[in-house]
């Protein structure tokens, strides 16, 4: 997911070690503005900046930057226009406007207006949005500083470590990934007790390591370090990254850009943090699951997946892929779940175009098999599903729901063993691939 992907793979570097296994990660991520907004409440200096959803009101916040530069020498006219997405690689995406790159430098406010044109309502397309792209509704607008030198800071929690970490290095401003490919000796990090927190004095010492060398930079460097760690600490963040953290020409200490990550199990606590949350960003389904109280991760595969239980819900996963299929999602609908929501899940399932069969497989302890059964039926009437759906429930009132399954009229295949289930919605879903491929219209709609 967006930004932790980056600081996990600087740690391996670091630590020497191999390819990590792969998880989805539940993250909740804000724009960039957001995070400069808190680090600027938090007392750490960054560039003046200001917040625009229109191309006109691009073009006033440019000139009022232009207009408050004291210096007749910084009269320039000079700003920076940043796409605000919730996705990495801006600098480097392309927009379907034909407008390249996500971060721009302007000479002057109409520059800046007309390239915002070119980004506002428009889709950009990065390494981390893939073929869907993800439409641009704001954009940062920030003074433009020239620095002296350029440095990488980050704090994220490592598993290892059991911790929080410190990550520094004197190469910022750049890919920092590549560095750490090629340079794994140029990233720094140094655990922090969590008991404990860091001292003035130890984040002094890391701003030298990471090549502030000057004693008021250093100093003031190592000043915003522990206001960083408190924020990261204070705000159940997972991830404050500044990229480049900087020493302008005046000698002053800038973060220039920051991206924060933050627990979402923590959202009890943070009202106000995730208040910040922009829904627009958020895929739909993600977001008709979180309406409905259902946790759901979107995969890439077709198999579509509705269990209860997270346990049970990777051990399902698993038994697709080692029946040669491939999970399209993580669909746990939890114990207490109602028939309502077990309907809403297969609109979700479905609305996936990709999904060519559904498992759903239900241990009934809490959850009573009836009720996921009552679901499964109004959702395959309201939804008029023509995939197969195999399932296979166990547990309590598990009679009663095979029971209505079978007197529903409808052509829900259902099986008791899940390894036998897992086998028959794998095939049934090649089924339908092999079918799409030759243009065959086959039908598998559930009345029977």
């Amino acid at each position: 997911m967006f930004l932790g992907s980056k600081v996990s793979s600087l740690l391996r570097a670091v630590q020497s070690q191999g390819d990590a296994f792969s998880q989805v990660k539940r993250l909740f991520s804000i724009h960039e503005y957001m995070a400069m907004g808190l680090l600027q409440k938090s007392g750490i200096a960054v560039p003046k900046f200001g917040v625009a959803k229109t191309s006109a009101q691009v073009y006033q916040m440019a000139q009022d930057l232009v207009d408050s530069q004291t210096s007749k020498d910084q009269k320039q006219g000079d700003v920076v226009v940043k796409a605000q997405v919730l996705a990495g690689g801006r600098g480097k995406g392309f927009w379907n406007s034909g407008l390249k790159g996500g971060v721009k430098i302007v000479f002057n406010p109409e520059e800046a207006r007309d390239v915002s044109s070119k980004m506002l309502g428009h889709k950009i397309f990065t390494k981390q949005t893939g073929d869907a792209g993800q439409t641009c509704s704001t954009v940062m607008v920030c003074e433009r500083k020239y620095s002296r030198r350029e440095f990488y800071f980050a704090i994220t929690m490592d598993r290892k470590h059991r911790g929080p970490v410190l990550i520094g290095s004197s190469q910022g401003g750049v890919n920092i990934e590549q560095v750490a490919k090629e340079n794994p000796e140029a990233i720094i990090a140094l655990p922090v007790d969590i008991e404990t927190g860091i001292t003035e004095e130890v984040a002094t010492e890391m701003a030298k390591k990471i090549g502030f060398t000057g004693e008021k930079q250093s100093k003031e460097a190592g000043q915003y370090i522990v206001k960083m760690y408190d924020l990261f600490i204070k705000s159940d963040a997972t991830l404050i990254e500044i990229n480049p953290i900087a020493e302008d020409t005046e000698g002053r200490v800038l973060c220039m850009d920051c991206k924060m990550n933050f627990d979402a199990n923590s959202e009890f606590r943070q009202p106000e943090i995730f208040s910040l949350r922009d829904w627009s960003q958020e895929d739909e389904r993600d977001v008709a699951a979180e309406k409905a109280g259902l946790n759901y991760i979107a995969l890439d595969g077709n198999i579509g997946c509705l269990v209860n239980g997270a346990g049970l819900a990777m051990a399902t996963m698993d038994i697709i892929k080692l029946h040669g299929g491939s999970p399209a999602n993580f669909l746990d609908v939890g114990g207490g779940a109602t028939a309502n929501q077990v309907t809403e899940a297969f609109r979700i399932i479905t609305s996936d175009p990709a999904v060519n069969a559904i498992l759903v497989n239900i241990f009934g302890g809490i959850m009573r098999c009836d009720v996921i059964a009552q679901g499964i039926i109004t959702a395959a009437k309201e939804l008029k599903l023509r995939m197969p759906i195999v399932v296979r429930l166990q547990g309590t009132q598990v009679e009663d729901a095979k029971a209505l399954i079978s007197s529903s009229g409808m052509r829900i295949l259902a099986c008791d063993n899940l390894d036998d289930a897992a086998q028959m919605v794998v095939k049934l879903a090649n089924i339908v691939v092999l079918a799409k491929d030759a243009a065959v219209d086959v039908k598998f709609e559930l009345p029977i």
